[in-house]
């Protein structure tokens, strides 16, 4: 088993802000597996949350070479991967290598791998960063125009234009169900009456993610108790073990790849969290359709599906997924389905 890579650079269409941060490009390193002749393909990208830079991820890439190449087979290969305490966001990606190896060699798409042998087009929300609320209207009613029905509206530095926003993209996109995300950007107090002045100006919130820091869960029950739309963790949902102690904390948990190391862990997620009545919100870090391919495969799984961050590419150098029009579809070729531009 052998694995190389390739590092390329992502470039958005438009700077994204939220509360802790401003992005408008990053670098996404590309992750070839290789066993038999046949090549698997998997994405990590540059994140200073999750402290990955392109020297770190390639070294680790590199670490992992003996591991793989001691394997006799892409499954053996998946075992070795997850018992090696690798960092998640390297783990995810070449996991999502392996699996696109392994269903091209049994000839299935990812999800029939996953237990799903069904999968249905399934639409996705489109984030909408901070901005003024004209520019937000602005963008809500394009994005609707194109198909959009659920729109993510992100929220944290500043009160009175967040609920502005909230109401601007509301009169925008009156159809769009709208997801709001201030990325732990309030306290608990705070999230109760900005989120009570939002319900106040007539927009209904399909859901509300990660109000306040990670770290709180009794303050997230807390605003849970005061919330009148579902509670989703995010930053505070990264382990299976994270979610069992979540549950009756909150309503949902988001799902990320690149948090949790992969298909694996992220399926073993998904089982903790509906054992604990918790519902699953599908989520993703800007990357190309490469990166958001994996979790595609996993729609299925998901009250709330979140996977856009290759619609806010400038450019993307993969296609295979869709969402253009707001609606996620895959080509049910065997593996991941991806191919590059």
């Amino acid at each position: 088993m052998k694995i190389d890579w390739e590092v390329y650079g992502l470039e958005l269409d438009t700077p994204l802000q939220i509360s802790r941060s401003v992005m408008s490009r990053r670098d996404a390193v590309r992750v070839v597996v290789e066993h038999d002749g046949q090549r698997g393909h998997g994405e990590v990208v540059t994140s200073t949350y999750y402290r990955l830079d392109v020297e770190a991820i390639t070294s680790l890439l590199d670490r992992l070479r003996p591991v793989l190449a001691a394997a006799d087979s892409p499954e053996t290969a998946l075992d070795a991967l997850h018992a090696d305490p690798i960092p998640a966001g390297v783990r995810a990606a070449v996991d999502a290598a392996l699996h696109d190896l392994i269903g091209l060699r049994r000839g299935l798409p990812v999800h029939a791998l996953t237990g799903l042998p069904d999968w249905h087009d399934t639409p996705t929300a489109y984030t909408i960063g901070i901005t003024t609320p004209d520019d937000a209207a602005i963008r809500a009613a394009a994005l609707a125009g194109r198909g959009f029905s659920v729109l993510k509206v992100k929220a944290g530095t500043d009160a009175d234009q967040d609920v502005a926003t909230a109401a601007a993209v509301r009169a925008a996109a009156p159809d769009a169900r709208i997801v709001l995300d201030p990325n732990g950007g309030w306290s608990p107090g705070e999230a109760v009456r900005v989120i009570d002045r939002i319900t106040a100006a007539d927009v209904v919130l399909a859901a509300v993610e990660q109000p306040i820091p990670p770290g709180d869960p009794d303050g997230l029950a807390w605003v849970r108790e005061r919330c009148p739309a579902p509670l989703v963790a995010d930053e505070d949902a990264a382990t299976v073990d994270d979610v069992r102690r979540l549950a009756g904390a909150v309503d949902g948990v988001n799902v990320k790849l690149a948090k949790c190391g992969g298909l694996r862990p992220a399926l073993e997620i998904v089982s903790a969290a509906r054992d604990g009545g918790l519902d699953v919100m599908l989520g993703c870090l800007v990357a190309s359709s490469l990166g958001i391919a994996p979790a595609v495969h996993l729609a299925g799984h998901a009250r709330w599906v979140d996977l856009d961050g290759h619609l806010l590419l400038a450019h993307d150098p993969w296609a295979g997924i869709g969402g253009e029009d707001g609606v996620l579809r895959l080509s049910g070729e065997p593996g991941l389905g991806v191919v590059r531009r």
